[in-house]
């Protein structure tokens, strides 16, 4: 894997042991769609293509209990309401367009389906 940027460092300085799953979300994401960039904010790293298309961040969507440690909540801007049991918090902030928060706590829950999920929010954004 390759090495975090100073700012994702800071970003996860308090969460290292979540590192892992965010480095394979990147590269995969990178892998995929080279010409992605992303920046880091205080509270969440956007990845953004002609638009925001996906965010990593710590975003309390459920008590902590209900949570896995280490977890990591990615939000994916889609065109369409997903129907599945994954998604924690669906919300539709702006007609067709549907803000869709995923818990991740572990390796395993990056598979096919969630990054089709990213497929989909990819080219939403780009199409927007």
């Amino acid at each position: 894997m390759e090495s975090l940027h100073w700012q994702e460092e800071s970003f996860f300085s308090r969460n290292q042991r979540v590192i892992p799953i965010y480095q394979a979300f990147k590269q995969q994401v990178s892998s995929q769609y080279p010409e992605v960039s992303f920046y880091v904010q205080k509270t969440q790293i956007t990845f953004t293509n002609r638009h925001v298309f996906a965010c990593v961040s710590f975003l309390r969507v459920k008590r902590k209990s209900e949570l896995p440690d280490p977890y990591l909540i990615i939000t994916l801007g889609m065109p369409a309401m997903i129907h599945t049991d994954r998604p924690v918090v669906i919300t539709e902030p702006y007609p067709g367009r549907w803000t869709t928060h995923v818990v991740i706590g572990s390796l395993d829950d990056l598979d096919e389906e969630f990054y089709s999920w990213v497929d989909q929010a990819y080219h939403f954004a780009m199409d927007k």
